[in-house]
């Protein structure tokens, strides 16, 4: 256990280099990569978050623990691939328009990355008609959308309005989720999906989509 702490805690840090090889040592002593990355890094990133939240860290101690993340994230990669194998699916995601908060948005990606799932990301504060081109254009079987101001909320229940109206729904879901994005908030929008965490998304595509 002690190995998972000790990741965890760098991650918090914003150590990624020491992450790296604190993830390669776990590796090599027999741990399992999933074990690695929900024991350890996403133990140590949700910490962070949670630190933010409550404003007991700023915005460039949150970016140096998603980069030492990152790091971990890539060096377990190879191996999660390697004990997955999900039938094709792809993903567009991204941050409403007026919203510019990417770091939620950016950590769901690698992990749905991580387990062979296509992510298109389109950014932050993408507009309703950025959506909806992406949408016609790449054909995803998922749209998902975060938001982390409640003034930017509103843009998904447009979305997902225009998306009906161009007869764009069907066989499409699309999730929400951020920071104030509630189960009750995505249901009255009439949102397919909503998840509390990124885990939660993972085991659901795992449990979807895995062939072995």
């Amino acid at each position: 256990m002690y190995e998972t702490e000790l990741i965890s805690q760098t991650v918090i840090d914003g150590d990624a280099e020491r992450v790296i090889q604190l993830t390669e040592k776990a590796l090599e002593k027999g741990f399992l990569a999933e074990d690695i990355l929900e024991n350890a890094l996403m133990i140590g990133m949700n910490a962070v978050a949670d630190k933010f939240k409550h404003r007991k860290v700023m915005i460039p101690e949150v970016l140096m623990s998603t980069r030492a993340m990152h790091a971990g994230m890539i060096t377990l990669t190879p191996h999660l691939q390697k004990t997955r194998k999900l039938k094709k699916t792809k993903v567009l995601i991204g941050t409403v328009a007026g919203d510019l908060h990417d770091i939620g948005k950016n950590l769901l990606k690698m992990i749905l990355e991580s387990i062979g799932v296509e992510v298109i990301d389109l950014g932050i504060d993408v507009s309703l008609k950025e959506f909806i081109q992406s949408v016609r254009k790449e054909k995803p079987q998922y749209l998902m959308m975060s938001s982390l101001l409640t003034t930017t909320m509103p843009v998904m229940l447009e979305v997902i309005e225009e998306l009906i109206k161009c007869d764009m729904k069907r066989g499409l879901k699309v999730v929400v989720g951020g920071g104030p994005v509630s189960e009750v908030f995505a249901n009255e929008i009439g949102a397919d999906l909503y998840f509390n965490d990124p885990f939660e998304v993972r085991k659901y595509f795992i449990e979807k989509y895995c062939t072995g």
